[in-house]
């Protein structure tokens, strides 16, 4: 009987993937070969991210990771446009209004999600191509291999929205090279082809239209472990020479990225781009100043906190942190003015950094008894 038992699970299990791989769902989860593959479904929203999503892709990847007959896992985009442009900010922003629990459910569901990706022991592979912003990052740069393509746009532009940089960002911002994170991190600054790369978001740099043959051979592996996954993309990696004359955007400032963005606190940090006057510095105060003064301050001390944090302990302060901006003013008016009106120009409250007072900012930073995440 139990064996019976079994057969019906596995029966189950492959109806459950063929229903899944119907192309009207959200997101796609199949079975080729040794590899459990993900598609993000939506791109007329550029695959953003909703909890429904969020809830298919997690079990799943525990699943195979259990599973002895998959050796990989690929994640993708569908529609060639974006690999995924973010988190569902519209049906947070609704939620957050009328007090609805999605505004606990999303972020939980997605921070798990990146700590299980973050975790993952089976080769985790995301093929990054196209627009890959917050919640895009967080199903991808946790994982061991992240390709990008000549059509990447990498960015975390949720300084501009009231929110923060968020996925695990207070992890794997402040570990890239010098300064750039912060930078990254607090002007919403987009890289992209080659420079995702640069700055070691990307592992490696395959031309956007052999990212299919990629695939097929990823697929095609024999139990691969991780190293013959590493060869096999090494391999693609060596043989692109797409945009390599191509300078590294930053290359030029790198060395003003570093000492501006070392500043202790914001206003230093406005201080010291003031005190430079370079264009350079005048163009990122700018931005600066576009910025929520409230979302500015709680970045820079989540990268600062982040930087000597393992992943789990990231994401469980990055929760304590959303639910605060959940409970504020200057989300719902960033999303307000980016996403819904789009005057782009947001009242933010307060509206400079001196008003944000430290003991606000720490507030945010509180632990929820029991309302922590919990990994």
């Amino acid at each position: 009987r139990l064996r019976a038992l079994n057969r019906l699970q596995v029966i189950l299990q492959h109806l459950k993937m063929s229903k899944q791989t119907d192309s009207t769902a959200e997101v796609l989860l199949e079975k080729k070969g040794g590899a459990g593959i993900i598609t993000l479904n939506r791109p007329k929203a550029l695959n953003a991210l909703n909890l429904p999503m969020i809830q298919q892709i997690y079990p799943q990847i525990k699943t195979w990771e259990q599973d002895p007959e998959t050796f990989l896992i690929i994640i993708k985009g569908a529609g060639g446009k974006a690999f995924c442009a973010g988190g569902d900010i519209r049906a947070i922003t609704e939620a957050g209004k009328v007090g609805d629990k999605l505004i606990q459910d999303f972020f939980r569901g997605e921070y798990r999600l990146n700590n299980a990706i973050g975790t993952c022991k089976k080769p985790y592979v995301a093929l990054i191509d196209g627009i890959t912003m917050g919640g895009g990052v967080g199903v991808s740069v946790h994982g061991h291999f992240r390709v990008a393509t000549e059509k990447t746009v990498f960015a975390m532009p949720e300084t501009a929205i009231g929110l923060f940089p968020d996925v695990g960002g207070g992890y794997f911002l402040p570990r890239l090279s010098g300064k750039i994170g912060y930078y990254l991190a607090l002007t919403g600054c987009r890289l992209k082809g080659r420079d995702v790369l640069r700055v070691g978001i990307a592992t490696h740099f395959v031309e956007s239209a052999k990212l299919p043959a990629l695939e097929k051979d990823l697929i095609a592996l024999k139990s691969p472990s991780k190293e013959k996954v590493a060869d096999l993309l090494n391999s693609y990696h060596m043989k692109c020479t797409v945009d390599q004359e191509k300078e590294f955007a930053l290359d030029e400032h790198l060395e003003k990225i570093n000492s501006l963005f070392s500043a202790n606190s914001m206003e230093e940090i406005v201080k010291k781009l003031k005190q430079d006057g370079s264009p350079f510095a005048l163009k990122q105060l700018e931005t600066i100043n576009k910025m929520s003064p409230t979302s500015l301050k709680l970045t820079l001390r989540q990268l600062r906190e982040g930087a000597s944090m393992s992943l789990q302990e990231v994401l469980q302060m990055e929760y304590r942190l959303s639910q605060a901006c959940m409970k504020g003013h200057d989300f719902y008016e960033g999303v307000r003015a980016v996403l819904i009106d789009k005057d782009q120009s947001p009242k933010w409250k307060p509206a400079a950094l001196e008003e944000v007072s430290d003991e606000y900012v720490d507030s945010c930073f509180k632990p929820l008894g029991n309302e922590d995440l919990k990994l």
